[in-house]
């Protein structure tokens, strides 16, 4: 190798750092055949003493789900079984091993724990060549194990054409550009592979070749040209066909079989080129001219970029009979349907029904894997070759769903575009399951989401699908903040449930309670009635902020939790980005602030790369809020602006409203009362576009607060109206005990009476900021009256709650007031478990329950090695030396060790 003493040494550093335990994955990028796989060999040959495996991208198995994983994790076939029963079962699916339904994350973690297993005893080398031609569940797989090798003696190597920044399955790994080699490098390299080549050659070569190695060894081999200057690729392309020219027409068909197979199955290869004329003579010419050979057991071109040149040469009707040939080698072994299914698709040239069915039906396993992609892929192909415009239209309808699933939103749009243009929009609401108004909801306006969804409940004839449909247009009427519009909608939910006999008929009573009714939180208090939830569509799944303004968010959480585990075993990326934030919404009621903080941002995350706007948008409310309750204004003020940016055109109310509140909320809490009345208020203003009533309740006791505080008690007087009257509607302990803290505020004769009625309510210790809150307040009131003794009680205790919570500004507050009662207080540094990253906090939560590392690696969705790592971390910050010890931490009250 010539040059590359960077990349060399980059890839030098990154095998010693896995030698130490650090693991690491890099993306070689570059033009074809500027030397990315002689890279990979520099690699391989300077891991020893490491396992190397290792698999490559194919063109032809793009299309196929974990095709390339297969690939790569077949030498370890024998070790799935080894693996926790639900990442072995996960894994087997994805391998086509068994018929299960997968799990996209299970798959994820399933390998990232076998590759850590397999490098327990010597360090790991993966080599994936050729990554552009993954087939995208492998990319998002290996993507998956990419981020999450720090701790693991791993190295991962792929190569690819595209910087990893632009976007796409690699993006955020390290990045090893792979430039042009120099002209004193490439004339060093070139005098070495062509010894003979004289000087003019050499000179000529170097300046065409652009520092681009396969070009160097190619274009010696050429008549000399007229000296005009072309691009690289079209030279080479003319220089591979000038060298192919020179063999027999059966060599050169093996060559043509060779690409269009495009995986190096030798007895495929032998089967296929055979049948067309290509026998051993053929494989010893080809052998002979060194542009095909056989490593490991496969065949391979002398570069890609051969096999490229050579396909895209060869006339259509040649390629045409290539792939029919291939296609009846697989059909006579029986194997690899969805396979067949493609290379007849690339030699169809006309309508082809029988070809468009193999298809659907390979779309329709790949959805069963967990490969929604390739499902579209497969389907928006079987809409090509359909003869009937009708089946077409159903095609394509049905690649959107499966696109829209697996987060392609523009691509969905797309493909409902054109089967528009084939039926009638209610035929394709018909076979989309209502899918343009589900992306509306999920992605744009609301109003429109709302008139969509009620009009394709006529158009579905499934009744239990429209039964859904209508329910998420009841959601889009609360969301864009109309009662009108969640009226109607709620109407035709009841028309649709009258004597259907759905299984979901007897839970709707329930559900509409949300939107109006009296008794939810007695039907919600059934465990029958949760599990229920948990099993039906998320499209059933009420909102959690009204979970939360009814008070039973905490039954409701594992209906959450359950729903987000299902929708990840269902590979289901739209819909996951949506179920999550309302678990994160009752993780920050609880107390739970920093697992919602890890939820909102890995969710965020994920809903900002497929363009989820409106989740988005949810995750950063929340960020917002646990930012305002910790006192970080910059980063509140940054994350609304980006939510409102995105809510307010579409008429997103709920967030809109949120956002407000959050930002108000960091006024109060940073002294600036008026500030955050201004904000408020708004909140109850009809017309004003973040009015809500929802977020006008879950917000009253803020409006009273920063009222009070501004010397406009008048101003929160609606407010306390609101809550008393919600309070006699629900009796929910948080309302009750808010609106006696606010009558408290605003009622001087009765301060001391509600702040304790407040203190009293039973299930009000549920929420521990609002009760350490109402601490404060009375305390703060006990001091102004002059009793010093009772307000350090009360102040302590407040102070206590806020110092475990990490909320800041309120901990500051209530030491203020404790030294103005004439307490000398040592301040600390913060909260007692801030030294836990969240994902430390939660695994030594999973270990405290008697979890063993393997099973904490298949829940959290890391390697056991990752596992043991964190726990080395967790136990010197707790203070605790052995694993036995994490049960007596008390991780809800300031990690401190019980007695």
């Amino acid at each position: 190798m010539h040059g590359r003493y960077q990349e060399k040494a980059e890839l030098d550093r990154v095998l010693d750092g896995a030698r130490a335990g650090t693991g690491a994955a890099v993306v070689l990028w570059g033009d074809p055949g500027i030397g990315k796989t002689a890279l990979l060999e520099y690699a391989a040959e300077g891991a020893g003493d490491f396992t190397v495996i290792g698999c490559r991208g194919s063109r032809m198995e793009s299309g196929l789900a974990f095709a390339a994983l297969h690939g790569l994790l077949w030498p370890l076939a024998d070790r799935i079984d080894t693996l926790p029963p639900p990442q072995a079962a996960a894994l087997h699916a994805a391998l086509g091993h068994s018929g299960d339904v997968t799990d996209r994350f299970l798959i994820g973690v399933a390998t990232l724990t076998l590759l850590a297993e397999l490098a327990a005893d010597k360090p790991l080398l993966i080599t994936v060549d050729d990554a552009d031609w993954l087939d995208e569940p492998t990319a998002e797989c290996l993507g998956f194990v990419a981020r999450r090798l720090r701790a693991e003696p791993v190295v991962l190597l792929l190569t690819g054409h595209t910087d990893p920044a632009a976007g796409g399955p690699w993006e955020g790994l390290r990045a090893l550009p792979v430039p042009p080699l120099t002209d004193a490098e490439a004339a060093a390299y070139l005098h070495a592979e062509v010894p003979d080549a004289d000087e003019e050659t050499v000179r000529r070569t170097v300046r065409l070749a652009c520092g681009n190695p396969l070009a160097l060894r190619e274009l010696p081999h050429r008549a000399a040209d007229s000296g005009e200057r072309l691009p690289v690729g079209p030279r080479l392309r003319r220089a591979f066909g000038a060298r192919t020219a020179r063999l027999s027409a059966a060599a050169r068909t093996l060559l043509l079989v060779a690409a269009a197979e495009d995986r190096g199955d030798r007895g495929l290869l032998r089967e296929a080129a055979g049948a067309l004329g290509a026998g051993e003579a053929a494989w010893e010419e080809v052998t002979r001219s060194g542009l095909l050979a056989v490593r490991d057991g496969r065949v391979r071109f002398l570069a890609p970029l051969v096999g490229a040149v050579v396909y895209e040469a060869a006339p259509f009707a040649e390629r045409q009979a290539a792939h029919r040939a291939l296609a009846q080698a697989l059909r006579t072994h029986g194997t690899e349907e969805g396979l067949r299914a493609w290379h007849l698709a690339a030699a169809a040239d006309e309508s082809d029904e029988e070809v468009a069915a193999l298809l659907e039906r390979s779309a329709h396993t790949d959805r069963s894997r967990g490969g929604f992609a390739s499902a579209a892929r497969a389907l928006g192909r079987a809409a090509e070759l359909s003869p009937d415009t009708s089946d077409a239209a159903r095609r394509l309808a049905l690649a959107a769903r499966a696109a829209w699933e697996c987060g392609q939103v523009a691509r969905a749009q797309d493909l409902l575009d054109r089967a528009s243009r084939l039926v009638p929009e209610p035929r394709v609401a018909e076979d989309s399951g209502g899918l343009r108004g589900v992306i509306e909801f999920a992605h744009g306006d609301q109003e429109r989401a709302h008139r969509l969804l009620l009009r394709h409940t006529h158009a579905v004839t499934d009744r239990a699908q429209a039964v859904e449909l209508a329910c998420l247009a009841v959601r889009a009427g609360w969301s864009g903040g109309s009662p009108g519009r969640q009226a109607s909608a709620l109407c035709r939910v009841a028309e649709l449930a009258a004597g259907a006999g759905l299984p979901e008929a007897t839970l709707l009573p329930t559900l509409t309670q949300w939107w109006g009714g009296e008794d939810v939180a007695e039907q919600l208090s059934a465990e029958e009635t949760i599990t229920r939830l948990g099993a039906v569509s998320w499209q059933l799944m009420p909102p959690a902020p009204l979970a939360v303004a009814w008070g039973v968010e905490r039954v409701l959480a594992e209906a959450f939790r359950r729903k987000a585990e299902d929708l990840r075993r269902m590979d289901a990326t739209s819909a996951l980005v949506l179920a999550v934030p309302q678990t994160v919404v009752v993780d920050i009621m609880a107390g739970r602030w920093t697992e919602a903080t890890a939820n909102a941002s890995e969710t965020l995350k994920l809903a900002t790369e497929i363009g989820a706007d409106h989740a988005a948008s949810q995750c950063r409310n929340a960020l917002a809020w646990l930012a305002a309750l910790r006192g970080d204004e910059e980063q509140v003020a940054e994350l609304t602006a980006r939510s409102l940016e995105l809510s307010v055109p579409r008429g997103v109310r709920a967030l809109s409203a949120a956002a407000h509140w959050h930002r108000a909320q960091a006024a109060l809490f940073a002294g600036r009362p008026q500030d955050a009345l201004d904000r408020l208020l708004p909140l109850a203003e009809p017309g004003h576009r973040a009015a809500h009533s929802t977020f006008a309740l879950l917000a009253a006791a803020d409006t009273v607060e920063a009222a009070v505080r501004a010397g406009r008690p008048e101003a929160g007087r609606p407010a306390l109206r609101v809550l008393r009257a919600w309070a006699d509607r629900t009796g929910a302990a948080w309302v009750v005990a808010a609106a006696h803290q606010s009558t408290a505020l605003l009622v001087a004769d009765r301060a001391e009476e509600e702040f304790r009625a407040a203190l009293d309510v039973p299930g009000a210790t549920d929420r521990p900021f609002s009760r350490a809150r109402t601490r404060l307040l009375y305390g703060e009131w006990l001091r102004r009256a002059r009793r010093r003794t009772d307000a350090r009680v009360q102040l302590a205790e407040a102070a206590d709650a806020f110092r475990r919570l990490g909320a800041t500004p309120l901990l500051e507050r209530a030491l203020n007031e404790q030294e103005l009662t004439g307490q000398q207080l040592r301040r600390d540094s913060g909260p007692d478990g801030a030294a836990l990253t969240p994902q430390e906090l939660r695994v030594a939560r999973l270990a405290a329950e008697g979890l063993t590392n393997r099973e904490i690696a298949a829940r959290l969705l890391i390697s056991p090695r990752t596992v043991g790592h964190h726990l080395s971390n967790v136990f010197p910050k707790l203070g605790v030396v052995a694993r036995g010890e994490l049960a007596r931490v008390d991780f809800d009250n300031g990690m401190r060790l019980m007695t």
